[in-house]
């Protein structure tokens, strides 16, 4: 992972991780899933301020009423508490508590900080309800398709096999008395990739709702949002986003509208490689060791942004019924899958568990199921 840099508070003020007004548009984020829309109504001008700082590999950037006269350090405090949560969350350094677990935890319980610990019990319970789908102990297996160096591979099914033994969180041991983490058997690692930018974009709202601060939008590498409060610039007091065709990129295929929501999508459309005409991409079903293959992008609607975030990983892997069952028993769930049609430059859209307010299809030509 690539280091973020270690912009001064001068630097955010003088440029290069400054805050910049915006007047009448709002920045659009630009790629095959998620974009943030221009809905501010007519005659109605609404100044918005952007700053943004790299960190977790990506961009994460915030967006807030320039009105609402939120105080610099408090936007500074939050991009630093996002940099403090990479420094204990990553693997991609040389320390960090998550690497200090992967290393001692199958030699005996390890204390976790509470926070990180709640995520792991986050974690734990996700893994239940999705029966494996989401699952942090699936490194190994991203490392034997060549995904840890960005360097794709077909494996042996041999190698399949031995990586698969390593994996399931049902191998790791929670202790809520004690705090601890424990793994049940050697080569059991754990990795937060699929779930921490959404912690850090939580973990920011509690931040910057502690101040008092209660209208804005983040959003970590696109993929990855978190809206609260009201958008004043927009005609539906939302927070609206646009999902992209994934084969036609021109066209938005749908506006979800966000009100103290998160959402995150996952897709395959930028790690991947090819082998023998078949594309394989980097997300994998942890429960058979392949990558997925089923949908272009999976997108979630949930109440927070780990939530969010873990749940388009699992339903990338999971079939039509089983998303839908999931959102059935999970009312402040709802999901996009969009998939490919046979034979056709086409997509279907299915949608589980969103209310009408939530989102709106702007596509005549798209198939909804």
């Amino acid at each position: 992972m690539e280091k973020p840099s270690n912009h001064s508070r001068r630097d955010f003020l003088q440029g290069r991780a400054a805050a910049q007004t915006l007047v009448d548009k709002v920045k659009s984020w630009v790629d095959t899933t998620t974009e943030l829309l221009d809905p501010t109504p007519p005659g109605k001008q609404i100044m918005l301020a952007h700053a943004s700082r790299r960190a977790m590999a990506c961009e994460f950037a915030v967006q807030y009423h320039l009105s609402d006269d939120v105080p610099t350090d408090d936007i500074l405090a939050a991009f630093d508490l996002i940099d403090d949560l990479e420094a204990q969350m990553t693997v991609y350094r040389e320390h960090s508590q998550v690497i200090e677990i992967n290393q001692q935890a199958a030699n005996g319980p390890v204390v976790v900080e509470p926070g990180l610990f709640r995520l792991l019990e986050l974690s734990a319970k996700l893994y239940r309800e999705t029966s494996g789908a989401f699952d942090i102990t699936s490194s190994p297996l991203s490392r034997i398709w060549g995904f840890m160096r960005r360097e794709g591979r077909m494996p042996s099914e041999e190698e399949i096999e031995a990586a698969r033994s390593c994996v399931g969180f049902d191998q790791v041991e929670l202790d809520s008395s004690q705090r601890t983490i424990r793994f049940l058997r050697p080569k059991v690692e754990i990795n937060l990739n699929s779930i921490g930018k959404g912690y850090a974009l939580d973990e920011v709202a509690k931040h910057l709702n502690s101040y008092g601060v209660n209208n804005y939008l983040w959003h970590g590498g696109r993929s990855s949002v978190l809206a609260r409060g009201q958008n004043r610039a927009d005609s539906k007091q939302s927070w609206t986003l646009g999902i992209r065709h994934p084969l036609q990129p021109e066209r938005c295929l749908a506006e979800f509208h966000l009100r103290d929501q998160a959402l995150a999508t996952a897709g395959g459309a930028t790690q991947f490689f090819e082998h023998e005409g078949r594309r394989y991409s980097h997300i994998f079903d942890p429960r058979t060791g392949w990558p997925a293959e089923r949908v272009f992008t999976a997108t979630v609607v949930a109440p927070t942004a780990a939530e969010a975030d873990a749940l388009a990983t699992a339903f990338f892997v999971m079939d039509a019924k089983e998303v839908g069952e999931y959102c059935s028993k999970h009312p402040k769930i709802g999901a996009v899958l969009v998939a490919a049609e046979d034979g056709a430059d086409e997509v279907t859209v299915r949608a589980y568990g969103l209310n009408e307010g939530d989102w709106t299809n702007v596509d005549e030509k798209l198939r909804l199921e």
